[in-house]
């Protein structure tokens, strides 16, 4: 069954099976490979993209459940210019990411955070940021946080 909707902007169709999961579409269909598969029972956020502006577990999101809607991955956060989303940039001047593998869902999810808040509270970090980093790298996504959201001149110095 072919299935339309939006990614990163540009529409897309994609023939697949009403509960092949969203995640494979992106990954395998649109060669889209910055969404990673984790867990596949959405529970770590690797697979993080945002679904018509909700963060959203693409692996366990039935592909039926996409059409005429609009999703965001990690590719589709840079500007038309090519210009690193501010919360990428944070990402880079904390040094977040160790092996990196969960970052592109930790990043969406941070952006989706941002914007629903404005400037979060450590509160609501503490709440919205439940992916999962084997690496520990909590106290960085913090800091990369606090810093694309202007709340901390110094957030991207000392040690966090």
């Amino acid at each position: 069954m072919a299935i339309e909707f939006k990614v990163n902007g540009r529409d897309v169709s994609v023939e697949a099976d009403a509960d092949t999961p969203l995640l494979w579409a992106l990954r395998e269909d649109l060669q889209l490979t910055g969404t990673k598969f984790g867990c596949g029972i959405a529970a770590c956020g690797a697979c993080s993209v945002h679904v018509d502006g909700q963060i959203t577990r693409s692996c366990s999101v039935p592909i039926s459940e996409i059409a005429g809607r609009s999703v965001t991955t990690i590719e589709g956060l840079k500007g038309s210019d090519g210009a690193l989303h501010t919360v990428q940039r944070a990402w880079i001047e904390a040094q977040v990411p160790q092996c990196g593998y969960c970052q592109s869902g930790q990043i969406m999810a941070a952006v989706a955070l941002i914007e629903a808040t404005g400037s979060p509270s450590d509160a609501q970090i503490d709440e919205a940021m439940t992916n999962i980093c084997r690496c520990g790298t909590y106290p960085r996504i913090r800091k990369a946080i606090l810093a694309a959201t202007g709340q901390a001149a110094a957030a991207l110095q000392g040690d966090a």
